[in-house]
C-alpha cells in the first residue's frame, strides 16, 4: 500500500513538470542533483525527503500538498 502512494507521489510530481514543459533536466539542475538522480525520484526509485519535497513544490511553483495527494492518482 505504502509502494503505491510512494508511486502516486512521483507521478503527481512528473504530471506536474510534464505541465510546465520543464525538462528532468530542469528540475535537477534546480535542485544541485544529476539528471540520473532526479529520474529515480519520478520512478519512485528514491525516498524522497520532507525537505526535498518542497524543494520539488517551490521550482514547480505549486502547492505541496498537490504533490502527496494521492487520490485523485489511485482512481485514475
Amino acid at each position: 500500500m505504502l509502494n503505491n502512494k510512494i508511486k502516486a507521489v512521483a507521478t503527481n510530481i512528473r504530471n506536474k513538470r510534464e505541465e510546465l514543459n520543464y525538462t528532468q533536466e530542469y528540475l535537477a539542475a534546480k535542485l544541485s542533483i544529476s539528471q540520473n538522480a532526479y529520474s529515480k525520484i519520478e520512478l519512485g526509485y528514491t525516498k524522497i525527503t520532507v525537505e526535498r519535497l518542497f524543494q520539488i513544490a517551490d521550482v514547480l511553483d505549486t502547492d505541496l500538498m498537490g504533490l502527496i495527494s494521492t487520490e485523485e492518482t489511485e482512481a485514475a
